[in-house]
């Protein structure tokens, strides 16, 4: 014998011994619980055939292993492909089987056509359901002797998919205006200290994280406290302090503004906002500092027209307190006076102005002296009524001090100021 036979042979011999060791029962067995012989033994059998072919490298050096993974491949997803079209034409057989034997039935029992003929036909439907079910039956012992692979080698117990969606923006209410003013003065109580804290940030950063903090300041009432404050603030001539919170203020419109456009909450803003304005073009710079230039002059502009309107106020109502007993007033009455008349009021000289008024013309005295007591400034009677006014002031004495009371309370009332209509700067002075 040749020395390659002698090796082949000594190979052989050393397999048939090892199997034979593997084939003898070994020196001691373990003893199985009662537990472990009562439960079911599991099946790792099925983990023996998986097919992956993209994994394997035992390839012979003249194959392209690159192309013979892919060849594997396709023709796994072919044949599961093939598999997927024989289930569902399958299932289509299945339904129109159960369709024919509901139907058969009915007439059966309805009794609709030949019996007999009906009968042969339930058989023959009845025997094809047979027929589905042996090829139901080899379909599932041949999926069972498929081989596993990457794609079918799990199944997902339960899927769920969470995309984080950025809140939308709430309706617009139909608030009336009592009620939209109701809920501004209800904001301005519970968040006006908060509000000016917003309006004092200096830097972009610090106002980021302070309204990230209290997103329930990003909305429109915070808006319009600061235009509010604006205002008061310029008719108060604090004039940089007005320009500051203007700036606050228009960052704030601009967050409105992007959640519209957006169609989102306004406090899923906050961030963008602050983000843009830092790195933004020069066009969007100068476009934002536009604006903050024109609510400065809009505000300017108001705060002019409030001090007129309140100048305006003020003269009235000291016009109204100098109204005489007829209503007229007495500077209107005195400069429509005869010169003769105007010398007898500012001279006093009560002989002087009977004198005057003997020498003019009857009606024209009557008219003139009515419209000084309609006025206030001719008090007919004034002895006898200083005399009577003595004799009140010792019975009002002792009502005064209520009276005093009521009215030191009804003042401090009207000088109250609502909260909405002006809003209080001390904190910041």
């Amino acid at each position: 014998m040749t020395p390659a036979v002698t090796l082949i042979s000594r190979a052989i011999q050393k397999k048939k011994e090892a199997a034979e060791n593997e084939q003898k029962p070994a020196a001691f067995t373990f003893k199985r619980s009662p537990h472990q012989r009562n439960s079911k033994m599991v099946d790792y059998s099925k983990w023996k055939n998986i097919e992956i072919s993209d994994d394997e490298d035992d390839t012979h050096p003249n194959i392209d292993t690159p192309s013979l993974f892919r060849w594997r491949h396709q023709a796994r997803v072919e044949r599961m492909a093939e598999m997927d079209h024989e289930k569902d034409e399958f299932k289509k057989k299945r339904q129109s089987y159960q369709a024919r034997l509901m139907d058969v039935k009915e007439r059966i029992s309805k009794k609709d056509g030949n019996e007999e003929a009906l009968k042969k036909e339930l058989e023959k439907i009845e025997a094809e359901g047979k027929e589905l079910d042996r090829i139901e039956n080899d379909m599932i012992k041949k999926e069972k002797k498929t081989p596993w692979n990457v794609d079918t080698i799990s199944k997902p117990g339960f899927e769920k998919t969470v995309i984080n969606k950025k809140a939308g923006r709430k309706p617009d209410e139909n608030l009336s205006e009592e009620e939209r003013e109701q809920r501004m003065k209800q904001f301005v109580k519970e968040n006006e200290k908060l509000c000016k804290q917003y309006g004092m940030l200096r830097k972009y950063d610090d106002s980021k994280r302070f309204l990230q903090e209290h997103l329930h300041l990003v909305g429109e009432e915070t808006a319009n406290y600061l235009v509010i404050w604006s205002i008061n603030l310029e008719m108060e001539e604090k004039h940089e302090l007005m320009a500051h919170v203007a700036h606050q203020c228009i960052c704030m419109q601009y967050i409105l503004e992007l959640a519209k456009q957006l169609d989102v909450d306004p406090r899923a803003c906050v961030a963008s906002f602050f983000s843009k304005i830092q790195h933004c073009q020069p066009e969007y710079r100068a476009q934002f500092e536009s604006e903050i230039e024109g609510f400065k002059g809009r505000i300017q502009k108001r705060a002019q027209e409030k001090i007129q309107e309140a100048i305006a106020q003020a003269e009235e109502e000291e016009r109204k307190e100098r109204l005489g007993p007829g209503g007229l007033d007495p500077a209107d009455v005195f400069e429509s006076l005869p010169d003769e008349l105007k010398a007898c009021f500012e001279s006093r000289d009560v002989e002087l102005l009977q004198k005057t008024i003997a020498a003019m013309p009857v009606d024209v005295a009557k008219l003139h002296m009515k419209r000084c007591v309609d006025s206030g400034l001719w008090v007919p009677n004034a002895a006898d009524l200083e005399g009577d006014k003595k004799e009140d002031d010792d019975s009002d004495d002792a009502a005064g001090g209520e009276e005093k009371t009521d009215d030191a309370k009804s003042e401090s009332a009207a000088k109250e100021e609502p909260i909405y209509t002006g809003v209080s700067t001390e904190d910041v002075d």
